[in-house]
């Protein structure tokens, strides 16, 4: 056996990142930015004003206060998406929006709330007159050309995942699509006799396929587009007839068939077909996973084999398949996030393997706790429902006692998702 640690490095290694598409950038969230992007315009395009209220010349404005205001005419009004009309002259002013271009002459704004607007009003609205109660500098309250992104400049760097952010910066440059990484697709077989379709009835030895489900879902989850090949049999013809018909895909996901039953061919037809880069990993659940090439008329499709009970196919799928997709999305930070938490229920370890033991995660009096989520065993996956977190027992260890600090990997992270008890 190897360790996770090993597995992993095996796996990436035959792991290449996919080629660039062009889309258009609302579909670009989460993927990978494939290359710079530069700035055809300057934003903002104009000076302009950052608050509602007046654009004056500042040095109209030196000394004045609450008790010794100054008094400009009003000569013009602008909103945001227009211009002024006049030029603004020295001691004079220009009522303005957020947004709107300085006119011309103007070198700061002093906000609404720093004059006496209200007590100015004429009873039909009209203003021809404002009382400035603070003095203001050159460029206060202004937003000045492309003090956010110069023109020329490199706006986002290659390699970067496009969040809600950087999909604003692209609009807000004009750009209608963008070239990212494109996301993989992960053909998904389940294997087994005993396995029928969700929308069919039990008969007697049958159980439903959820693995399939599962899979799609963290392929989903992680970035990747599931293609779902239904259920294979336990036979090699089987197999066969389902893997050609992955070859169209990124990688291949099966479930089942890679331990040491009579029955369990995937590994088999993957000899076959290929080469096994390796199998059993020292952990548990999961012990029996194998990663492989499938060989097709000069193509490699990279095969990843999780084992068949529920509980080992998810958890093997976040060790092994999840940072297998991410590197095809062509990102870097693989690691999933992880706190230190003090284990409440002890943990025998009895073979040495490193165990991965489901807990809930609680915050008590500032400090994490993990809790067991109830019975482990690899069929329950119920207790996955309950967790958002697993635990590693190390490897070679007796395992850990109720107080012992742990630390969790986390399932799904974020403080306010963690509770308070």
């Amino acid at each position: 056996m190897i360790s996770v640690e090993e597995a992993v490095e095996k796996i990436l290694s035959f792991i290449e990142t996919l080629e660039p598409e062009e889309k258009p950038i609302l579909n670009c969230l989460g993927q990978v930015l494939a290359e710079d992007i530069y700035s055809r315009i300057n934003i903002p395009p104009a000076d302009n004003s950052a608050m509602d209220g007046y654009a004056v010349r500042a040095e109209d404005t030196r000394g004045v206060g609450k008790a010794s205001p100054v008094v400009l005419p009003v000569v013009d009004e602008v909103a945001a998406g227009y211009v002024a009309r006049k030029r603004l002259d020295s001691g004079t002013s220009i009522r303005i929006m957020t947004g709107a271009p300085l006119p011309e002459g103007a070198d700061a704004v002093v906000p609404f709330e720093d004059t006496d607007e209200m007590e100015h009003r004429l009873p039909l609205g009209e203003l021809s007159r404002i009382g400035v109660l603070r003095e203001v500098r050159p460029g206060a309250n202004v937003r000045f050309r492309g003090e956010d992104i110069k023109e020329g400049a490199r706006a986002l760097e290659k390699g970067i995942e496009l969040r809600p952010a950087e999909i604003g910066v692209l609009a807000s440059l004009g750009y209608v699509s963008a070239p990212v990484i494109r996301r993989p697709v992960v053909s998904i077989l389940a294997t087994g006799d005993e396995l029928v379709e969700v929308d069919q009835a039990l008969t007697a030895g049958k159980i439903h396929n959820s693995n399939t489900y599962t899979v799609a879902a963290e392929v989903i989850r992680y970035g990747g587009i599931p293609m779902i090949l239904g259920v294979g049999g336990d036979s090699v013809e089987s197999l066969d007839e389902k893997i050609d018909q992955s070859l169209v895909s990124d990688m291949l996901i099966t479930s089942g068939g890679v331990s040491l039953g009579n029955y369990d061919v995937v590994k088999d037809v993957l000899m076959k077909r290929g080469e096994i880069a390796l199998w059993t990993i020292c952990m548990k659940p999961g012990k029996p996973s194998a990663f492989g090439m499938i060989d097709s008329d000069g193509r490699r499709l990279p095969h990843l084999g999780l084992p068949g009970n529920p509980v080992s196919t998810m958890i093997a799928f976040e060790q092994f398949a999840r940072p297998a997709i991410l590197k095809m999305m062509g990102k870097k930070a693989f690691a999933k996030p992880s706190v230190e938490a003090i284990i409440d229920d002890a943990v025998k370890n009895t073979d040495g393997r490193r165990i991965y033991t489901r807990v809930a995660v609680v915050r008590r009096k500032g400090k994490y706790h993990a809790c067991l989520t109830g019975p482990q065993g690899s069929g329950i996956l119920s207790s996955m429902v309950k967790a958002n977190g697993l635990a590693i027992i190390p490897e070679n260890t007796p395992g850990v006692k109720a107080g012992d600090r742990v630390r969790v990997q986390m399932l799904n992270w974020s403080e306010d998702s963690i509770m308070e008890e």
